[in-house]
């Protein structure tokens, strides 16, 4: 019998525990899941400030954390291409054969879609507190983000300095004012 695979796409900035209850979802639907670590290209901005490796890092030892099975999923790094038509294409490229797309962007489901590919709304988990956005919101403001985030999250930011690298990112220069 052939394996039913999804695929989620996401920034991951940083892995927190919204990713990881979805990603434990979409396993109940399918045999196996490609992680892409979406904008692989970014790193060191305010909104994107950790490397794809960084990221891989976190996703890899927050599953372990997760007790998933390591057989079930491959962690791929994504970058953006800017040409949304052949996008699907991309992504088809640089990861293992899927079926399924789990993605809320409208972009992305348009053009999977479109492709024929099946795409599926992935449930979203207190979006409110768990989302990247508010864990590197906490950070700059020292508030607790380490409850919203796996302890290997909180391990690699501590080995990594990202506080201080996202706290230095957060300085405008002067130019800039």
């Amino acid at each position: 019998m052939d394996k039913i695979r999804g695929i989620l796409i996401g920034r991951m900035q940083p892995v927190h525990y919204g990713h990881i209850q979805v990603i434990n979802k979409i396993l109940e639907e399918v045999d196996e899941i490609v992680i892409g670590i979406g904008s692989a290209q970014l790193s060191h901005e305010l909104k994107d400030p950790f490397t794809a490796g960084e990221r891989i890092v976190m996703m890899n030892q927050a599953l372990a954390e997760s007790n998933i099975d390591p057989k079930r999923y491959y962690i791929i790094p994504m970058e953006d291409i800017n040409f949304n038509a052949i996008w699907p294409s991309h992504v088809k490229m640089m990861t293992p054969p899927f079926s399924i797309v789990y993605s809320g962007n409208p972009l992305v489901k348009q053009l999977f879609s479109e492709e024929g590919f099946e795409v599926r709304q992935p449930p979203l988990y207190d979006r409110l507190n768990l989302s990247g956005t508010e864990v590197r919101r906490r950070m700059l403001e020292d508030e607790n983000w380490q409850e919203l985030v796996p302890k290997a999250t909180v391990d690699l930011i501590c080995e990594i300095k990202g506080i201080e690298r996202l706290k230095n990112l957060s300085v405008k220069e002067v130019s800039d004012i």
